[in-house]
């Protein structure tokens, strides 16, 4: 897995979201658009509700693009995700990241309903990187 420069981690590490695209079983592409949150070790973390498309199109097919973008200054990747874990694990990501996002009541309001959810996280490690300043 390639590591990012100094500068492109901490613009990842910035609050952006992500667009991701995985592949619909038609073979189409999917984009949605996203939290997440790098990892030390230059993972993504991703999560998402279960039943939505892009996570059962990476169960299916785990390849990714990832764009993180501020205007013209970007990062797009490409790689595979992995399952990372479901139930309440799943449930301990989404909340990590709703404090990455979000403050006060809306954070609040937010944990709570998570709480309730089937929630399902995956791991992206890039394989290629692409920055642009």
């Amino acid at each position: 897995m390639p590591e990012f420069d100094a500068a492109t981690r901490s613009f990842l590490e910035e609050r952006h979201f992500a667009t991701i695209a995985t592949i619909d079983a038609d073979g189409m592409p999917l984009q949605a658009v996203v939290w997440y949150q790098l990892r030390d070790d230059g993972s993504i973390l991703f999560n998402s509700l279960v039943g939505r498309r892009w996570p059962a199109n990476l169960l299916r097919d785990p390849r990714l693009a990832v764009v993180v973008e501020h205007g013209y200054q970007y990062v797009a990747m490409r790689g595979e995700a992995e399952h990372l874990h479901d139930g309440d694990e799943a449930v301990e990501d989404i909340l990590e990241l709703a404090a990455r996002y979000e403050t006060g009541a809306e954070l609040e309001q937010r944990s709570a309903a998570f709480r309730t959810q089937a929630r399902i996280s995956f791991l992206f490690r890039p394989r290629t990187i692409l920055v642009h300043h």
